[in-house]
C-alpha cells in the first residue's frame, strides 16, 4: 500500500493536472484561429490592457523584447495588431489591437468566460469568491 501523499505533493499533482487540462483546452480553442497559443496570449494581454509599450508587453508575457518583436511582426502582418511610435519616447512603440484583433479578442474572451463558468459550476458563490481570492494571492507573488 503506497504511503499517503503530503498536502504539498497532492496540491502539486492537482496543479499539474489543472494546467494540463487548461493547456489542452486552450490549444483546441486556438487551433481554429490559425494562431499559436503564444500569439493568442499576446492578443489577450493587449485586449485586456489596451495599448502597451513593447517592453511592458514582453514583461507581462515573461519573454524578451527580441522574441516579442518576431511575434508582433507576424501578428501585424495578419492585421491583428498595430505598432505605432510612442508620442514622447522615440525609441518606444505602442502595441494595440486593430479592429480585426479586437474582434478576435472578444470571441476568445467569450470562450474563456464559458470555460470559467464550466470550471466553477459546482462551486457556491462563496467558494467562487474564495477561489478567486486564492488565485489572486498566488498570482500576486509570481
Amino acid at each position: 500500500m503506497p504511503a499517503p501523499m503530503s498536502e504539498t505533493a497532492k496540491l502539486s499533482h492537482q496543479l499539474v493536472e489543472f494546467y494540463e487540462k487548461l493547456s489542452s483546452w486552450e490549444q483546441g480553442v486556438v487551433k481554429h484561429s490559425g494562431l499559436s497559443p503564444a500569439q493568442m496570449h499576446t492578443i489577450e494581454i493587449v485586449g485586456h490592457s489596451g495599448s502597451l509599450r513593447m517592453k511592458e508587453l514582453a514583461k507581462k508575457m515573461g519573454i524578451t523584447t527580441g522574441t516579442l518583436t518576431v511575434m508582433i511582426d507576424r501578428l501585424e502582418q495578419q492585421g491583428l495588431l498595430k505598432r505605432t511610435p510612442h508620442e514622447t519616447d522615440r525609441r518606444s512603440y505602442l502595441i494595440a489591437l486593430t479592429p480585426k484583433g479586437q474582434d478576435l479578442f472578444a470571441e476568445h474572451h467569450q470562450y474563456h468566460l464559458r470555460l470559467t463558468e464550466e470550471i466553477t459550476a459546482t462551486l457556491s458563490s462563496g467558494e467562487q469568491h474564495l477561489f478567486s481570492g486564492v488565485l489572486g494571492k498566488i498570482l500576486g507573488q509570481l
